[in-house]
Order: structure tokens, then sequence, then C-alpha cells
């Protein structure tokens, strides 16, 4: 499985349409653990969202892969990771404040009151929309956790937030997938949908760096 993951990762529809064609069932588990990977451990930033759910609701559209049963597993597999990350950033949040770390004291504990600060403010809004954005998806619930988010009011955006990405990103590559133009162009939309949804996040960095 750890081959088929990288291949998807190196080669996204290429890997998928061979996959499928080979195992459909582990084509299915090697998709939902990409997701839950992405979003439930913070090691996993690089992992293909956006694009790796556009190419599978593509390759639904031209093989035996189920759309519906895909919506239904990705989903689950968004909603568990960022729960995990949670949990994870809870553990990790109490062990933070008792630490005598140096790196920790005077980094990490001296910006936990502007993160507490940030999602008792916007902390719905960014568990929701957090989805649309690379890498940052991957950090937002383990901070969460770290700042000890209301647990309740977490899983519910959580779901919310997995509904919207998933169902956007597949459902658009499984209706859009097999006009001509989207096939023969199908490289630089990749390309195109992971420069859209990184764009916000530079903008951000490059206002904070020129502030």
């Amino acid at each position: 499985m750890l081959n088929d993951l990288i291949e998807i990762i190196v080669h996204t529809d290429d890997a998928l349409l061979a996959l499928v064609a080979e195992n459909i069932l582990l084509a299915y588990s090697v998709l939902f653990l990409i997701i839950m990977l992405e979003t439930g451990l913070i090691v996993f930033p690089f992992l293909p969202g956006d694009g790796l759910l556009f190419s599978a609701g593509v390759v639904a559209a031209s093989t035996d892969l189920n759309v519906w049963i895909l919506l239904i597993a990705l989903m689950i597999a968004a909603t568990i990771g960022n729960i995990v990350n949670y949990y994870v950033g809870k553990l990790l949040g109490e062990r933070f404040k008792q630490s005598n770390n140096y790196f920790v004291k005077n980094y990490l504990i001296k910006h936990l009151p502007k993160a507490q600060e940030f999602y008792d403010k916007h902390g719905e809004r960014a568990i929701i929309f957090g989805r649309f954005l690379p890498i940052v998806r991957t950090y937002i619930p383990f901070l969460a956790g770290v700042v000890s988010m209301e647990k309740q009011l977490f899983i519910k955006n959580t779901i919310f937030g997995a509904v919207a990405w998933i169902s956007i990103f597949l459902l658009l590559g499984f209706f859009v997938g097999e006009i001509p133009w989207v096939k023969n162009n199908y490289g630089l939309i990749f390309i195109g949908l992971i420069i859209i949804t990184l764009l916000p996040l530079v903008f951000s960095v490059f206002k904070k760096i020129k502030n």
C-alpha cells in the first residue's frame, strides 16, 4: 500500500487509474488513508488533498469507482482525521504547558494566548473554511486541540467542513471530468487547483511580511 500511496502523490491520475484497474477495494482504501492522514497528522501537510479529490472524481466518471461510495468514505476520512488531530493537539497542549523546554516556553507557550483569542473569535469559520487551504487545514484542528476549543463545537464544524470540501472537489471532478477540454488539459487544471487554493495563504504571508 505504501508504494501505491507514493505513486498517487507523484502521478495522481495515472496511478489512480492503474490502481482502480488492479484492485478497486485497495483504491478506496488508499484514497481514504491519504485524506485521513493529510487532515489527521501534522507531519503530512504535503499530501495532495484538493487535486486528489478532483482526480478521484475524474477517475470515478470513467471507471468502476463509485463516486457516491467514495463521497461518503472520504467525508468520514476527513472527519476522523480532524478529530484525531484535535485530540493529539489537546494531549500535546497539556504537555506544552507543563514543559520546561526553552523552545516550548519561549516560543510556543508565548503565542498560545493569541491562538486562544483567534479560536475564541474565529474558531467555527476557521474549522470550516480552513478545509480549503492546503497545509493550513492540517494544522487548524491540531491548534484547536492545543487551545482546547470546545469539543462539540469543533466536531460540528469539522463535519460541515468535511462535507463541503469533499463534495465540491470530488463532484466537480466527476461532473466535468468527461468534458474533452478538461481531459486534454488535465495536468494544467491539476496545477491550477493547487495554485488557486494556495493563493490565500501566500497572500496572507506576504501581507504579514509587508507589515
